[in-house]
């Protein structure tokens, strides 16, 4: 067994060495974070104790999810959850119908706890879990070379300080044009003040919500430039 992180013996998340020797804990605990709705509705999610994550609130994440079924974006979606923390809104979209979900994430203690509640909700066969940091990864295509219907994209409030023609977010969505379908959608989350674009190359905004100091902005694929594109 090579070292890495793990489900240790205390029944925390902690840091494995070789042969299974526990070397550190890392605490859980059960977060307010839950499922809102669908198959699994009312599991509760497990996070760290730390500040590794941001999590969405129930009440935002409701009305969020409440947009995106006012847009059949859900049912047998094929979804990315870029940044994803402990997975509150890939899991949320496959308890409400989504067919499939990539999380991605960088920070191995935090994959630890994603994994954790994946199993939990019973969801290992219809999602893959990326260990990377989604600003140069993207959305990754599968083996099946699908891509994706639906992308949450929800950073660090400070890497998208700026959001401008030149800005990680924007090389973010340049990526991320060779990933979604023809009119798939990214959803963009940030602070409230900052003023997301219009238009990111093929991608152009068709709604926009602020809950609190939050911003969403849905981001839609042209379809005609993408499909002449060869996709």
């Amino acid at each position: 067994m090579l070292a890495g992180f793990g489900w240790t013996t205390s029944g925390r998340v902690g840091r494995i060495g070789v042969g299974g020797a526990e070397i550190s804990d890392w605490p859980l605990r059960w977060s307010s974070m839950r499922i809102i709705a669908g198959t699994k509705r009312g599991m509760k999610l497990v996070s760290p104790t730390t500040d590794a994550t941001r999590p969405i609130t129930d009440r935002i994440k409701e009305s969020l999810f409440n947009v995106l079924q006012n847009y059949d974006l859900l049912a047998g979606a094929r979804v990315a959850d870029l940044f994803c923390g402990v997975g509150s809104l890939g899991l949320e979209a496959l308890s409400r119908g989504a067919a499939f979900v990539t999380f991605v994430e960088k920070n191995d203690e935090v994959l630890a706890v994603l994994e954790k509640n994946i199993a939990k909700a019973g969801f290992g066969t219809q999602s893959r879990v990326v260990r990377a940091s989604a600003f140069p990864a993207g959305a990754p295509i599968g083996p099946d070379g699908v891509p994706y219907d639906l992308v949450f994209v929800d950073p660090p409030y400070a890497t998208t300080q700026e959001v401008g023609e030149r800005s990680s977010l924007a090389e973010l969505l340049q990526v991320l044009q060779d990933q979604v379908v023809a009119k798939g959608v990214v959803v963009v989350r940030t602070h409230r003040l900052v003023a997301v674009l219009d238009d990111y190359g093929l991608f152009h905004a068709v709604d926009r919500r602020e809950w609190g100091t939050m911003s969403i902005v849905l981001l839609q694929a042209k379809a005609d430039e993408q499909q002449a594109g060869g996709h």
